[in-house]
């Protein structure tokens, strides 16, 4: 089996040649690799040059559209641009930040993982970010999902569940997509990877609103994105965000915007979800 990856960029001259550098000294290589230039405004793609130059395996790509950062359409949207220039050989595919460190075993592993098991539809480590001067883990882990900054996905699924949906939850709803089509999500805890920069650093609060959105349009319902947002805003330690969750989830539904699954996987989502949380309260 072999693997692509697409790499989203966005401003990201500080980071990325520490990424692609961890991605050139991997003991197991990605067949090709697609940055995105996401209409940066510094010298992104000027250090990703100096990678192409010397790995023909590297490819950059330009992509326009507005300045500014809004979780989940933006980058999906820069994700397709790079998807568009794979050719279909690939039998795994990757989507990664640009602000990464990955440990030099960690395709290696990731691809064994695929391979010993075809069941196996996503896989992917754990993220740890710097605090005093120390790497722990990021707080929003959790054993059961794939963090959204690196996912592999087997080329059935990714195929299946109609590639990633250009929107606020993506990195949710393609997991219980890939549980609706019954495949399996396999997280490896040993595959720490060094995640540079903060998770929605720069978000503001027209992007907080849009994770109620992301909320509604999988079809939770309002029991269980009170629930999830309450736990959320505690993850990230900022109860206040509750707050914005829910007005999100109200916007969303008065504005009448598109589900992102069908009813019959909203159904199963809800189910899904529920037994999630009973199995914790009991």
């Amino acid at each position: 089996m072999n693997y692509s990856i697409i790499i989203p960029a966005y401003n990201e001259e500080a980071f990325i040649g520490r990424t692609l550098q961890s991605l050139v000294e991997q003991t197991r290589q990605a067949e090709q690799i697609v940055v995105v230039d996401d209409n940066s405004t510094d010298q992104t793609a000027t250090v990703v040059s100096t990678y192409q130059s010397q790995y023909p395996h590297i490819k950059l790509v330009y992509k326009q559209s507005d300045n500014i950062h809004l979780p989940g359409s933006k980058v999906i949207q820069a994700f397709q641009t790079g998807f568009n220039q794979l050719d279909a050989s690939y039998d795994v595919i990757v989507k990664l930040d640009a602000d990464l460190i990955l440990p030099t075993d960690y395709f290696e592993q990731v691809m064994t993982t695929f391979e010993d098991n075809p069941k196996v539809g996503m896989v992917g480590g754990f993220a740890y970010i710097e605090k005093n001067g120390k790497w722990i883990l990021e707080n929003l882990t959790d054993p059961d999902h794939i963090r959204g900054a690196f996912k592999a996905y087997r080329k059935s699924l990714f195929v299946q569940m109609g590639g990633l949906k250009p929107a606020m939850g993506w990195d949710t709803v393609d997991e219980l997509l890939c549980r609706f089509y019954q495949w399996e999500i396999v997280t490896l805890p040993e595959l720490k990877v060094k995640h540079l920069k903060p998770t929605g650093a720069l978000y503001n609060k027209t992007a907080r609103y849009k994770q109620g959105e992301a909320f509604y349009s999988l079809q939770y319902g309002i029991a269980i994105t009170l629930i999830a947002a309450l736990k959320l805003a505690i993850k990230k330690k900022r109860p206040l965000l509750f707050f914005d969750y829910i007005q999100g989830y109200y916007q969303a539904k008065k504005q009448g915007i598109s589900f992102l699954v069908t009813d019959e996987q909203g159904r199963y989502i809800r189910n899904y979800r529920w037994k999630k949380i009973k199995s914790k309260l009991i």
